[in-house]
């Protein structure tokens, strides 16, 4: 009887403990659904949308003509009424040569682009910061579960020890050294816990909202394998990464201000046509009928302002200064193509070293020394030393795995290329 309601106790638990996990369970978000959240979400990325929409609108106004002027004046030829009056209408229009318009609206375009280059730049950058903070969510989760499992073991074994002190065959001490262990390794699963919760925030950053909170992340670390040449990934990022693109295009954008302030240097002619009334003059000395007048005219400015050709001058230097630049850049590039493939091969070859047998040789040694303590063939002092090896073997492991995701991303940012998905 005892043993039934033994049972029912047992099972109730148990079903109340599986109730419990299924409440717990979280929503997984994976990595694609996470970036396209990132594109959608992120505000500075929106921000810096506006930087091309009003590019864009800037070429409408480069292209826009200079606006006419309407005038309109009267005239009063005397102090009485009988010396008529002048009433007058004109219309001027600027009339702009050198191809100005052309100018102003090339510039425009070369602008327009530069900021959608730099859009897109802005985009490589942020999807691969995005990319890092999901690994180090997905490192923080497996630490995590690292020291949940070593606690659950050592849990069971100062469970199986208070048992075996109560039937004699240990002694109070080392029974009281695994409760100890299992006490010290609940504050170890209450920091990775602490740790994953914040890297899980960090993501909702990306997002300008709490979407991660209640959320999980998911993936296989394993995933981060790619063989590249590094010589194709140096003419790659020097042909197709944003950031030297936006380089180039900064070139253009000098070399049309150069057009701009030259076509500046030419003349503009006022074009003026209008009208006058001149009302009838009744007095005795000089009386004269209504006449209507029409008046067309031409201004030709004199550019003094010529001789000094500053605006040019600085618009030139500016030209040369990007060209510097894009060199540069180009230089940098290369170094931190090398980099980033030096940074990535390492990690490769510490992963390796992992595949190579190193964790189950831990964990076989660990199941070994346990063995042999609940046999009385060991001491307490060695199944916990085995323990924590076999944990700092896991946690390094997990470590290397993320250095290595994340010295693809790297690689990947340097290239200008994307295909990460696990």
């Amino acid at each position: 009887m005892k043993t039934n309601l033994y049972f029912i106790i047992l099972s109730a638990s148990f079903l109340c403990m599986t109730d419990m996990v299924k409440a717990q369970e979280k929503e997984v978000i994976r990595f694609e659904e996470y970036l396209s959240l990132v594109g959608k979400k992120n505000l500075g990325y929106a921000a810096q949308k506006y930087n091309v929409s009003m590019a864009e609108a800037a070429i409408q106004t480069a292209g826009m003509f200079p606006d006419p002027q309407l005038e309109m004046e009267t005239t009063n030829n005397g102090v009485g009424k009988d010396m008529g009056y002048v009433y007058g209408t004109s219309i001027g229009w600027t009339l702009e040569l050198g191809g100005k318009r052309k100018a102003r609206v090339n510039l425009a375009r070369s602008q327009s682009e530069l900021s959608r280059i730099q859009l897109l730049d802005f985009f490589r950058n942020l999807r691969a910061d995005a990319g890092l903070s999901y690994v180090d969510a997905l490192k923080s989760k497996a630490l995590l579960e690292v020291q949940q499992d070593s606690y659950k073991n050592i849990l069971q074994l100062a469970k199986s020890d208070s048992i075996r002190y109560r039937l004699g065959t240990i002694s109070l001490v080392t029974s009281k050294q695994s409760k100890l262990e299992a006490a010290s390794l609940l504050n170890e699963v209450y920091q990775a816990e602490s740790a994953e919760q914040q890297a899980l925030t960090n993501l909702s950053i990306f997002l300008s909202d709490n979407k991660m909170t209640g959320r999980d992340v998911a993936g296989n670390f394993n995933a981060f394998n790619r063989d590249f040449s590094i010589d194709d990934l140096i003419i790659h990022a020097l042909n197709e990464r944003s950031d030297i693109l936006a380089a180039k295009q900064n070139t253009q954008v000098a070399k049309s201000q150069i057009s701009l302030e030259k076509a500046n240097r030419s003349i503009d002619l006022g074009i003026n046509a209008g009208a006058e009334r001149h009302t009838e003059a009744t007095n005795e000395i000089a009386p004269s009928p209504t006449v209507n007048a029409v008046k067309l005219g031409l201004s030709i400015p004199l550019k003094f302002s010529n001789k000094r050709n500053a605006g040019l001058k600085i618009a030139e230097m500016a030209h040369s200064q990007a060209k510097v630049e894009y060199q540069q850049i180009e230089q940098s590039i290369q170094a931190e193509v090398m980099q980033a493939y030096q940074q990535y091969t390492a990690t490769q070859k510490q992963v390796k070293q992992f595949h190579n047998g190193m964790l189950t040789e831990a964990k076989s040694i660990l199941d070994g020394i346990t063995y042999s303590y609940r046999r009385g063939e060991s001491s307490i002092l060695e199944v916990l030393n085995a323990q924590r090896t076999y944990n700092g073997i896991r946690k390094d492991y997990y470590q290397a795995l993320a250095d290595n995701a994340a010295a693809l991303i790297e690689l990947e940012r340097k290239a200008g290329i994307w295909d990460i998905d696990f």
